[in-house]
Formats: structure tokens, C-alpha cells, sequence
């Protein structure tokens, strides 16, 4: 039980962090209670100047990180739903904030993956989100 509540809490933290970055850019954010527990909502929501993103948020240290396709086919149908494009944001250490579009990812059986070095290559930083 320790692991997972030291996971949660540095996910939770991170997730704060990312809200916090569009909130002082002026976006609307809202981060969904309980996003972690299950694959009904993104972790969060934030729009402006009528572009708008839903983002499934990680904060893992490791080579890679994997998310389950039901979260990714739950993002993709957000995004669907709501004309918001759907991203995955990567927190690593040292390295700051990551953020790549599903399909750019690898789809491994029963979750979608990729190396950070592929997020590197394939994704953006968050500065992206300044010039909107």
C-alpha cells in the first residue's frame, strides 16, 4: 500500500503542476477527481482562445511509460466527443513536461507505450501551449 500511495502522490502533484502552468497562462482547467481509478475521464481538461486539449498524465521516471487502451480509447473518444485534442502529458525528472498525441505511440496487445526517447523524437514541450 505504501508504493501506491508514494505513486499517487508524486501523480497528483504533478498533475496540480501541469493545471497550475495553464491556469497562470489563462486557460480554463479543470482536473477530474478519481481519473486515476478508472477510464472514464482525462486527468485534465484545459482550453483557450477555442482550442482545446484533454490530457491523460503521467509522472514516471523509468524508460518508458505504457497506458492500458481503455484509457487511450476512453482520451480518443473525449476527444471525439468534444473537438479536443487528446494528449498524453509525460512529467520526468530533471526533464520537465513531454506531450504526444496517441497515435503516435505504440500499440503493445493490451496498452499503448513509448521510450523517452521516442517521446523526445515524436512529441513536443510544453511551450507549445504559450504560442495558443
Amino acid at each position: 500500500m505504501g508504493d501506491y500511495l508514494l505513486r499517487y502522490s508524486k501523480g497528483a502533484r504533478s498533475e496540480r503542476e501541469l493545471l497550475n502552468f495553464f491556469h497562470e497562462r489563462h486557460y480554463s482547467v479543470a482536473r477530474a477527481a478519481g481519473s486515476g481509478v478508472n477510464a472514464i475521464s482525462p486527468d485534465i481538461i484545459a482550453a483557450r482562445n477555442g482550442k482545446g486539449f484533454v490530457f491523460e498524465c503521467k509522472a514516471w521516471d523509468k524508460g518508458s511509460i505504457s497506458i492500458p487502451n481503455d484509457k487511450i480509447e476512453s482520451l480518443l473518444a473525449w476527444e471525439k466527443d468534444s473537438n479536443m485534442q487528446a494528449l498524453i502529458a509525460w512529467r520526468m525528472n530533471n526533464t520537465g513536461w513531454f506531450f504526444i498525441k496517441p497515435a503516435n505511440m505504440y500499440k503493445t496487445g493490451k496498452n499503448y507505450t513509448i521510450t523517452r526517447d521516442g517521446i523526445k523524437s515524436k512529441g513536443f514541450k510544453i511551450y507549445f501551449f504559450e504560442k495558443i
